[in-house]
């Protein structure tokens, strides 16, 4: 097992002191990324897409709960699946207590294609409590490309066509024949009554929310995957996330 070098304290606050400057290069270009999502252009959502919650049914507009704006967490949950995604499960288990989000006039809902009954039967076995909504029998997970299947639209997730992500050897974003649930986050504003979507993210762009993976590359050992420098790290060597490029 290959750890870090031993070095006196002298020498570990030289390096700390010229890797804080680099965090400060990453803090300032992280700054301006936000500044140019925020000036993205919207697009208004005209399609009356329909969900059912655990009150009923329910429009888009409904999800934002009165505020102003909604960030849906689209969590893979197939309508033949008895349990939803184990990999979405530890992301969503993180959100922890949503009223900042609140109080800045923004809403965290979950939405996924299974039933409501399988939805409501897993969420209260896992204990959670904010809002979670069926898009059974809408095109909502399909025009956000989560829900990938041929026969009903050209595969594409994360702004590649099923091509390019079979160059770039992620293949199993797309299996031929059958439809394939993908993870992604979308955000929505609303002024009055409009609609407008204003971001999409998909693939490894998911970890911003939740943190355990941006806590774990604070430690000597890492995230433990195969893909990391400096390699080694781990006594038994873990297989890289399989559901995301490392490019992604």
């Amino acid at each position: 097992m290959s750890l870090p070098d031993i070095g006196s304290r002298e020498e570990w606050l030289a390096a700390r002191r010229a890797l804080l400057a680099e965090e400060k290069r990453l803090t300032h270009a992280r700054d301006e990324l936000s500044a140019q999502r925020r000036r993205l252009p919207m697009v208004e959502i005209d399609k009356p897409y329909r969900f059912e919650g655990p009150d009923g049914p329910a429009a888009l507009l409904d999800l934002f709960e009165g505020r102003r704006q909604l960030i849906v967490d689209h969590f893979m949950f197939d309508p033949e699946w008895e349990d939803g995604c184990s990999s979405c499960t530890g992301r969503v288990e993180q959100y922890g207590n949503l009223e900042y989000l609140h109080a800045k006039e923004t809403t965290m809902a979950v939405v996924s294609r299974a039933p409501i009954e399988r939805i409501e039967r897993f969420k209260a076995r896992r204990g959670w409590t904010f809002p979670w909504y069926s898009s059974y029998g809408s095109d909502f997970n399909y025009d956000f490309h989560v829900t990938l299947d041929e026969s009903v639209a050209p595969a594409e997730y994360n702004y590649r066509t099923k091509a390019e992500h079979e160059q770039l050897g992620a293949s199993l974003y797309v299996e031929d024949g059958q439809s394939v649930e993908d993870p992604g986050r979308s955000c929505f504003l609303r002024a009055g009554d409009r609609i407008f979507h204003t971001y999409s993210v998909y693939a490894r762009g998911l970890e911003t929310i939740g943190g355990s993976y941006y806590m774990l590359d604070e430690t000597a050992l890492g995230r433990q995957e195969d893909w990391e420098e400096p390699k080694g790290r781990v006594e038994s060597a873990h297989e890289a996330r399989p559901d995301f490029a490392v490019d992604d």
